[in-house]
């Protein structure tokens, strides 16, 4: 899904400003999100009708295990389910899963150059989910498919899977192109 919505600018120049932004959803993390319930419904039946014959330690490890397994995969997994980008004048910033977190904010200050990629993997990165690979970058890949890359001003790439991220790329390198609205002073108190 592709948006741009309109809006005044309060830095005045340019009377209005396009906001870019985009998702990508990836259902199939729901179903990892079910089997870290599930888990974690084991660990609690477990708990519940065990009739504790097998010893105190045994029972609290086997209960602890199921429901810290299930947690990690569960929240693991929804943290995931989808990423949320958007594109302003000043930045991009990602914001994974249903309570936008992790979350990313670039300066486009700190953006050398911005890449279509058609076809990003998990496999590329290590896998779902938000990646670092020392020698690439960093990344946010939810699904397989197309992709935003930011070059940074560091060498490194930051990546992240998104639909209509063509769109995306052009938007960001007119904002390189462009110079940056000056920032308001802050406000003193007095």
């Amino acid at each position: 899904m592709r948006e741009f919505s309109q809006h005044p600018s309060p830095h005045g120049g340019d009377p209005t400003s396009a906001v870019w932004t985009g998702r990508a959803t990836n259902r199939f993390q729901w179903l990892a999100a079910v089997a870290g319930a599930a888990c974690m419904a084991l660990g609690i039946t477990i708990a519940v009708e065990s009739p504790w014959t097998s010893g105190i330690a045994a029972l609290l490890m086997a209960v602890i295990g199921c429901v810290a397994a299930g947690l990690l995969v569960l929240f693991g997994t929804l943290a995931f389910v989808h990423v949320a980008v958007k594109v302003d004048d000043r930045a991009m910033e990602v914001r994974c899963g249903h309570m936008g977190l992790p979350r990313r904010r670039i300066p486009l200050a700190q953006v050398v150059g911005a890449d279509f990629a058609p076809s990003v993997t998990p496999r590329q990165w290590g896998g779902w989910g938000y990646r670092w690979r020392p020698e690439k970058g960093t990344a946010v890949i939810v699904r397989r498919g197309e992709g935003l890359v930011l070059r940074l001003g560091d060498g490194l790439t930051f990546t992240v899977t998104v639909d209509d991220a063509e769109s995306a790329v052009r938007v960001i390198r007119d904002r390189l192109h462009r110079p940056a609205p000056p920032v308001p002073p802050a406000a003193t108190g007095v």
